[in-house]
Formats: C-alpha cells, sequence, structure tokens
C-alpha cells in the first residue's frame, strides 16, 4: 500500500484537476441557457480555454526536462480552479473568456511536471501510468455532474464553489512532493544518454491532434446535441457528457491491461477503428439509442489515451517533459481550437452536419498509427522498456 501511495495521491490530484477540462465543456449548456450564447459563442468559450494551454503545455515541458520544479503541481491546480471559479461571476464574455483561459493555463502548468513524476514514482509501469491517467479521467466524467449540481442551485454565480477541488488537489499532491528525491537543476533524466526517434513522435502526435479533435469536438457539444434529439431535456444532455467522460475511466485502465498483451500500437489501432464507427452510431441513432454508442465512443478514445503518452516519453527518452507536454497536454487541448469552426457550420447548418466530420478524425489516427514502430526502450528505473505483464495496480 504504502508503495503504492504515491501514485494513487499523484492520480487523485489528477482528477482534481481534469474536473476543470471537464467543467469547460459542462458549462456550455448554462452559457447557453442564462445568456443565450450562440454555437460559436460557445465554441469560443471551449477555445479560449484550449488555445493558451496548447500553446504553454510544450514550454512547460521544456522547463520540466532542464529542471524539476515541483512546486508547479500545487501552484497549477489552483490556477485550473481559480480560472472556472471566476467563469460564472461576471455577464461579460471578454471576463468569461480570461477566465477560462486562465484555467487552460493552469492546466497546461500541471500535466508535463505531473506526468514526469507520475512516470518516476511508476518505474516505467504501463499499467501504473494507466491508473495515473485513470485519475484525470474521472475528473472529467465527475466535471458535468459537479458543474450541474452546483449550478442548478443558484446558477452561474455560483462558480466561485468550483474551487473546492482545486484545493483539495493541492494538498494532496504536497506529500509526493516532499518524498521525491530532489532531482539536481539543469540535468536531464537518466534516460538522456538513449536515442530519440523524432520522426515517430511527430506521427504520434500527429495522431494524438486526431484524437483531441474528435473527443473535444465531441465534448462541446455532444450535452447539446443529446438534448435537441430528446425534446431539449438538458438532463439527457448531461447524461450523456458524463457517459462521454465517464467511459475513459475504464478504457484508460484497459488499454494499460490489454498493451501488456498485445502491445500498445496494435490495441490503439483498433480502438481508433471502433471510435469512428461508434461516432457514427452516436449521429445517426435515434433518441435514447444514442447512449451505448457515447459509451462506444468514450472507450475508443480513451483506450489509446495513456499509451500514448508511454510511447510519447519512449519516443523522445531525453526529453521526457517535452514529450509529456505534447502528448497529454498540447495535442489534447488542440482540439479546441477547432470547436469554433463546429460551433459556425452548427449555427448555418445543424449539429448532426457540423459533427459528421469527427468521423474522420480516428480513421486518420488509425493510419498513421499503422506507421508506427513499438519502441523498446530504457525506463526511468533503468530497466528496458517492454510490453510484457505490469505490476498490480495502486491500492
Amino acid at each position: 500500500m504504502r508503495k503504492n501511495l504515491p501514485i494513487t495521491l499523484l492520480s487523485v490530484g489528477h482528477a482534481c484537476v481534469d474536473v476543470y477540462q471537464g467543467a469547460v465543456a459542462a458549462l456550455v449548456p448554462f452559457f447557453v441557457a442564462e445568456r443565450a450564447y450562440s454555437y460559436a459563442a460557445v465554441s469560443g468559450v471551449v477555445l479560449a480555454a484550449s488555445v493558451l494551454s496548447s500553446l504553454a503545455q510544450p514550454l512547460f515541458g521544456v522547463l520540466t526536462d532542464r529542471r524539476a520544479v515541483p512546486w508547479l503541481l500545487p501552484v497549477s491546480t489552483l490556477l485550473a480552479g481559480l480560472g472556472i471559479a471566476l467563469s460564472g461571476v461576471s455577464d461579460s464574455y471578454a471576463v468569461t473568456l480570461a477566465a477560462v483561459a486562465l484555467s487552460g493555463v493552469g492546466v497546461a502548468a500541471y500535466h508535463p511536471e505531473s506526468a514526469r513524476l507520475a512516470r518516476a514514482v511508476a518505474g516505467g509501469s504501463h499499467t501504473a501510468m494507466g491508473w495515473f491517467s485513470l485519475g484525470g479521467n474521472l475528473g472529467f466524467a465527475l466535471a458535468p455532474l459537479t458543474v450541474a449540481a452546483v449550478i442548478a442551485v443558484g446558477g452561474l454565480r455560483l462558480t466561485p464553489l468550483l474551487l473546492l477541488p482545486a484545493v483539495a488537489g493541492a494538498a494532496l499532491c504536497l506529500p509526493v512532493l516532499r518524498a521525491e528525491q530532489p532531482r539536481p537543476s539543469g540535468t536531464a533524466g537518466p534516460s538522456a544518454a538513449a536515442t530519440d526517434d523524432t520522426a515517430s513522435f511527430v506521427r504520434l502526435s500527429l495522431a494524438v491532434v486526431c484524437r483531441s479533435v474528435a473527443f473535444v469536438g465531441l465534448g462541446a457539444f455532444v450535452s447539446l446535441y443529446a438534448a435537441e434529439r430528446m425534446d431539449g431535456s438538458r438532463a439527457a444532455g448531461t447524461a450523456a457528457l458524463f457517459l462521454l467522460y465517464l467511459g475513459g475511466a475504464a478504457g484508460s485502465v484497459l488499454g494499460g491491461a490489454l498493451a501488456g498483451r498485445w502491445g500498445r500500437i496494435r490495441v490503439s489501432r483498433w480502438s481508433y477503428l471502433l471510435t469512428a464507427a461508434s461516432i457514427t452510431g452516436l449521429l445517426l441513432a435515434p433518441g435514447p439509442a444514442l447512449y451505448p454508442f457515447v459509451a462506444l465512443t468514450s472507450a475508443g478514445l480513451y483506450v489509446p489515451f495513456s499509451l500514448q503518452v508511454t510511447l510519447g516519453q519512449d519516443y523522445l527518452p531525453s526529453r521526457v517533459g517535452t514529450a509529456s507536454g505534447i502528448t497529454l497536454g498540447m495535442t489534447v487541448s488542440v482540439g479546441g481550437l477547432i470547436s469554433p469552426l463546429i460551433g459556425a457550420l452548427a449555427d448555418h447548418t445543424s449539429l448532426r452536419t457540423a459533427l459528421t466530420p469527427l468521423i474522420l478524425m480516428p480513421v486518420l489516427a488509425w493510419l498513421l498509427f499503422r506507421t508506427l514502430p513499438e519502441p523498446a526502450l530504457p525506463s526511468p528505473s533503468g530497466a528496458t522498456e517492454s510490453d510484457g505483464p505490469a505490476p498490480s495496480h495502486p491500492s
């Protein structure tokens, strides 16, 4: 238990941060209802949360490669929460954009350092990294319920209450930071002498960008789409978004287990094919029949999630922080840059028409994964990374 305590605490802290990534999409229906935002306007909110995060995460990744910056974990957690807490206090659209952008910066600062630290305490285990990713996925899943519970009581003016998970997350990471052995400033990690496979890393990043476009696009609009298909029911929309995020809880852990048997590349390829089919079903299914396809889409998008993080770290073993900042951060949030195009198309046509191109994204990711090799590089613990059975999950 004590051996697994650091990864457990990091996983729960990850949930406390990623609840704010999920909160942006969860707030969209309330912005539409209380402030009469158009599809284009709410997609601008999603863009504001994504653009600074997309630009900043690689920079924070480079920083963590140069020196350990553990203080970023509590500070970035609080920033992520503060931005969402302020997002509902003003009717000004500009203030709302600035608030969610602040939250995006907090998210950007958190992920590279947390992924580096999680990889270190996990000893390179795919399964342990899957449990770390599970925390973030649970945070996403809880966001719609958390936001709905708070906003339903008193409207958007109660968003300051959403700061509470950040306070808890900042406190949880402190024991892990005190236990970590400090790394001398300016030194590279233990894999610095390993050879980087930059070409494979670029192809992997493009595949994760495709995943990001599908995931963020659905996250921004699936609640509105489900409500539209079921007579404007806000509860139906919240349920669809919750299901989209909840499937990741099983998907991320399942991905680590499947990769131990069949390898990360093969598992990711099949997951993306499943996702293309399930998004098609989601858009064609009538009424409540869309929910099983939402669940399948969630699983298909999340099974490769933690596998892509470790693949990126193995393709760039001398720059683990940079790899984490891109695979876990920038390429995840960059999908928000496409959201305004989806929103504008939806305003001029329909949500179904605007979401249909998302079917192509997992197909492109599948094609890119067909070009990738399975790396076998040293892990941070000094052992050879392999796809054999991984240690049991934290308890």
